[in-house]
């Protein structure tokens, strides 16, 4: 089982969903809001007080997938995400040991 998360900007939300979707074996993910920071670069050079408070909206989504369709899920959220500007997005891909599902029944 593998653990498949990415921090993207909002806007690009409603598409990767539609993108995920379409991938057979996607069970699901876990949408929060996040706030991120992109550092210093040779483009921008900004004061220590705007680098401070300068961070931008984002969403962050974490989906627990079975390994036959973690490449597949996490490929598609690269490609839908790459915009080509630094600190757009970020997607990483780690081992699950162990998980478990909770059910409520009645």
């Amino acid at each position: 089982m593998k653990e498949i998360k990415a921090v993207i900007g909002p806007q690009r939300l409603e598409g990767l969903y539609e993108v995920l979707r379409a991938v057979p074996g996607f069970p699901g993910m876990t949408v929060s809001r996040a706030e991120g920071y992109v550092g210093p670069s040779p483009q921008f050079k900004a004061s220590i007080r705007d680098q401070i408070t300068d961070h931008l909206p984002r969403v962050r989504l974490e989906m627990l997938v079975p390994d036959e369709v973690a490449e597949p899920l996490f490929e598609a959220v690269v490609k839908h995400v790459k915009a080509g500007a630094p600190g757009d997005s970020l997607v990483w891909m780690t081992e699950a040991l162990r998980a478990a599902f909770v059910h409520k029944t009645v």
